[in-house]
């Protein structure tokens, strides 16, 4: 079938995305074909183009954030059917592999190979100005229709608005799983949380769920440290150097129990000022990605060791797709998550450069971009 879809053709280079006529196959084995309701515009979709992910192959097809109504079935789909509303996951699950049967699937081994360039069978469903595309994250979103794997799909209720329940499929569960499930957030702990975007305020209502005492966000631009507040954030500040005083005057010096570090960029100069806030034996937590050829990051190792510390990495918030984005999708039917407020703005898919600037201009929580059901 022929439709529109945004592409980078010339990744590293700021080119900006193309908004033009692509051709997509039919599903295959175990695939399905999704009419897409929304796709939600994340950080990582912009790495591609700032080279901050490099990648040594194009045209790639951007966005992995996005929910809508399965319109077709390929051969050997089970579990799935025509007119059922699924999101798809940025992260595969296969369900077979070691990562996947311990309770770890979001370390699935099919995840490896998402910005391989091709489906996960080693081809393409996408093709434009006669060659193959590549999708982001084997979905490729940012177009109205997608051909991808049940491995990708999550069912979930026809009751949940499908514009809303497209953000659960990445930086929902990435920030909620980074204080849930990452950081182990407890009852009555201090926690920072360093960058307010779509992950961060996730991150926010994940420590708010675990019922944290005090939680202290920080980001310079003041229409996010004002949204902080509607998340669950009890304090909000400009930079680290506030950060530091307000932590040592609410823990009586002790240093804040989890710092979690969900900015846009995780550039090697964010880290020691952030773990200079945990207290003894406390946590810090680094979902942010941070440029792939990013090796120099000053630390104070000898502190951080005789402290006691832990610095812990997360992909996906160390979510399970297929258990936390149901999860989701019902704590915000029983009105005890917040979705709608996550959305500042929506776009057409031909405003998809606009969408872009807006989000590293910081004017958004989460911008969207909507398609016609």
């Amino acid at each position: 079938m022929k439709t529109i879809g945004a592409l980078i053709w010339e990744p590293g280079t700021r080119s900006g995305w193309s908004v033009e006529e692509i051709e997509i196959d039919p599903p295959k084995s175990r695939e399905v074909r999704v009419k897409l309701a929304a796709s939600g515009i994340c950080h990582s979709d912009d790495h591609v183009d700032t080279g901050d992910i490099p990648l040594p192959w194009a045209p790639i097809i951007g966005g992995h954030e996005g929910a809508g109504i399965i319109e077709e079935v390929g051969p050997d789909v089970t579990g799935f059917e025509v007119g059922d509303h699924v999101v798809l996951s940025f992260l595969p699950s296969c369900g077979q592999c070691q990562m996947c049967t311990i309770g770890r699937s979001n370390m699935c081994e099919r995840g490896a190979g998402v910005l391989s360039g091709f489906a996960p069978d080693g081809t393409h469903r996408v093709h434009a100005r006669g060659q193959g595309v590549g999708p982001f994250s084997y979905l490729g979103t940012f177009s109205p229709y997608v051909v991808v794997n049940i491995d990708s799909c999550v069912k979930i209720g026809k009751d949940i608005p499908l514009d809303k329940a497209a953000l659960i499929g990445c930086g929902v569960p990435t920030g909620w799983g980074s204080s849930v499930y990452a950081a182990e957030v407890n009852l009555g702990e201090t926690v920072v949380i360093v960058g307010t975007g779509g992950v961060g305020m996730n991150a926010v209502q994940g420590a708010r769920h675990k019922g944290a005492k005090d939680i202290i966000t920080i980001d310079p631009v003041p229409f996010k440290r004002d949204q902080a507040k509607l998340f669950g954030a009890t304090h909000t500040v400009e930079n680290y150097e506030q950060a530091a005083d307000l932590v040592a005057s609410l823990t009586n010096g002790q240093g804040a129990d989890k710092v979690i570090i969900t900015v846009d960029i995780a550039y090697g100069h964010l880290l020691n000022p952030a773990q200079e806030m945990v207290r003894r034996g406390g946590t810090l937590v680094l979902t942010s990605a941070a440029p792939v050829t990013q090796r120099d990051v000053p630390f104070d190792l000898f502190t951080f060791a005789m402290s006691g510390k832990r610095l812990q990495g997360t992909l996906y918030g160390t979510t399970t797709a297929r258990r936390d984005i149901p999860l989701i999708a019902d704590m915000y039917r029983r009105g005890e998550y917040k979705l709608d407020e996550l959305v500042t703005k929506t776009y057409e898919l031909e405003q998809i450069n606009e969408a872009i600037a807006d989000m590293r201009e910081g004017k958004n929580i989460r911008g969207v971009i909507m398609y016609d059901l």
